[in-house]
């Protein structure tokens, strides 16, 4: 009998992201029952040059508030790992949820090339093959925040799950739309791109890869360590700070949302989220549930995911971040890591709410691309590294 709430019953780590790395015994095998599924914006890069930055973010988001409402619909109170990567997204689930979320991203997969003419690529692989593949994959819920757990992942499973969904990939022209399939419950993009506190910070989009899977736990903690000495604390580098948040009142921001969370254009949705967003600053600033909502923001971003690479938002000054690169830089000579980094002037969230009392979630990026832009410098080396190999 598979085991559907093993994510879900997984204990908590409340070290340290350094500490969790110094000692692997924290982490735990991945059911072979249970699926990778991915999904991943294809020629993103070109889409963001082209201008589509915040429709690339929002249609990342959507798919996870898509799987998140499937899953809640079972009624089973269901955990599972995902990922959140700016233009595409990572889900570890069991077998009992695969043909369910498969069917539910496909059908948002052709809502999303009919509404913004992107293509949202959409595959899963078992852990089982993966393994048999000679794949590593472990787990630990890390207590990131004090109201966030996130999963972090050792081994190179889910970048295996992508490669052989990519290379295997096939558009969907056998099946038609399906209104009903479509569920964004909960989507909102309401606020302004965020600017760091201070004046002179900037924003950092960050993905590091170790060169071999082996040695991933050491250098992950070593790189962690040293960004915690150069930047402070997770806290105090953290980009979402909750009086840098802005309503955006603007009608167009809110059309963009409206034809990623519907099938189809309402004005009368449109006009009411309007007077709803407008009626926020009232509530976010007169109103203890509004101000603890506003607090919470922060406690629940998703700005550092560590699924086999690290993949990490922070605010630094640039005296601060060129200390870091000189780091980044002597490993890279050493052939220890590879990694792909995109500055800006701001982060953009994108966010999950359910109950602004507890159940929402906010996805983070860097304005200009964000990760996807820090991701084409990745690619650069990755492919100068197997071509010189």
């Amino acid at each position: 009998m598979e085991n559907i709430k093993y994510y879900t019953q997984l204990k908590k780590s409340n070290k340290t992201l350094v500490d969790v790395l110094a000692d692997e015994s924290d982490f735990s095998e991945i059911p072979n029952t249970w699926h990778v599924v991915v999904v991943d914006i294809k020629n993103s890069t070109k889409a963001v040059n082209e201008g589509k930055h915040h429709q690339v973010n929002l249609t990342a988001t959507g798919a996870i508030i898509s799987v998140l409402n499937t899953i809640r619909k079972e009624k089973k109170n269901i955990e599972i790992p995902y990922f959140f990567g700016g233009d595409g997204a990572t889900f570890i689930i069991p077998n009992f949820l695969l043909k369910k979320v498969t069917l539910v991203l496909e059908n948002y997969s052709l809502h999303i090339k009919k509404n913004t003419a992107l293509t949202l690529r959409v595959g899963h692989v078992s852990v089982k093959d993966l393994i048999a593949k000679k794949a590593y994959l472990k787990i630990v819920k890390h207590q990131l925040t004090d109201q966030l757990a996130i999963p972090i992942v050792l081994g190179n499973g889910l970048k295996k799950a992508e490669e052989i969904i990519k290379k295997n990939y096939k558009e969907i022209d056998t099946i038609a739309f399906k209104k009903d399939l479509l569920n964004l419950e909960g989507m909102e993009c309401r606020w302004k791109e965020i600017n760091p506190t201070q004046n002179v910070k900037k924003v950092v989009c960050l993905l590091l890869d170790a060169v071999k899977e082996t040695e991933q736990k050491d250098i992950y903690r070593d790189v962690l360590h040293k960004m915690d000495s150069i930047f402070g604390t997770f806290n105090n580098r953290q980009p979402i700070k909750t009086a840098s948040l802005e309503l955006n009142f603007s009608i167009s921001k809110i059309w963009e949302e409206m034809k990623i969370s519907l099938a189809n254009n309402s004005f009368i949705y449109l006009i009411k989220n309007w007077i709803t967003t407008l009626l926020g600053k009232w509530y976010f600033n007169m109103s203890e549930d509004g101000k603890k909502y506003l607090n919470q923001i922060s406690q629940l971003s998703h700005t550092f995911m560590l699924d086999g690479m690290i993949n990490t938002i922070f605010t630094a000054e640039q005296s601060k971040i060129d200390l870091f690169l000189d780091y980044l830089n002597q490993l890279e000579k050493e052939n220890k890591i590879i990694y792909g980094i995109h500055l800006t002037h701001a982060s953009v969230m994108s966010c999950y709410v359910l109950d602004r009392k507890t159940k929402h979630a906010h996805f983070v990026d860097g304005t200009e691309g964000g990760y996807t832009s820090a991701a084409k410098m990745f690619k650069v080396k990755m492919k100068a590294l197997h071509g010189s190999n």
